[in-house]
């Protein structure tokens, strides 16, 4: 007989529907905020992020949908509708014919430089106001940790180990 999962204690899952909870409620807040003050999503700015972040503001496609854990299919649709708005670039790869670059523009990055004072300021009136200094150390402890595990799991539907991009 195979092994049984184990259930939740009942603490487990207060504390794992409150984490669910949160993430949906401020994520979803945080979005609304962004999308009405700047234009941008939430998806537009986690792109965005990631490739100001990058050398040249440029990724590999398939680098950027892995950093942000989307299917190839959910990358490609939302760069090209971000490409038609002017934010970002898709460059062929001159090594490599299959390959193509995400380049974030002149445009990308005014939006993104206009929209972070503004979502950050969000951030902390919704979350960060509201958490004293030592369970804001808990939670890094506990996300670090957890995400370290998560890029050592060798079950990643990518198929691939070791680190992902670095969470903002």
């Amino acid at each position: 007989m195979g092994e049984t999962a184990r259930s939740l204690t009942p603490r487990e899952q207060r504390a794992w529907w409150g984490f669910v909870r949160l993430h949906e409620r401020l994520g979803g807040r945080l979005g609304r905020m962004l999308q009405a003050e700047s234009g941008l999503s939430a998806a537009d700015l986690a792109v965005l992020v990631r490739l100001t972040d990058a050398p040249r503001g440029r990724r590999r496609h398939l680098e950027l949908a892995r950093a942000l854990e989307w299917e190839k299919s959910r990358t490609s649709h939302h760069i090209a509708r971000m490409a038609g708005r002017g934010l970002v670039v898709r460059e062929e790869c001159p090594d490599d014919g299959r390959g193509a670059f995400v380049v974030i523009t002149d445009a990308g990055r005014a939006a993104v430089e206009d929209a972070a004072p503004r979502h950050a300021e969000a951030l902390r009136a919704l979350f960060l106001d509201h958490v004293t200094p030592a369970e804001l150390r808990v939670l890094t402890d506990v996300s670090e940790r957890v995400l370290r595990r998560l890029d050592e799991d060798p079950s990643r539907p990518d198929g691939e180990g070791g680190p992902s991009a670095r969470v903002r």
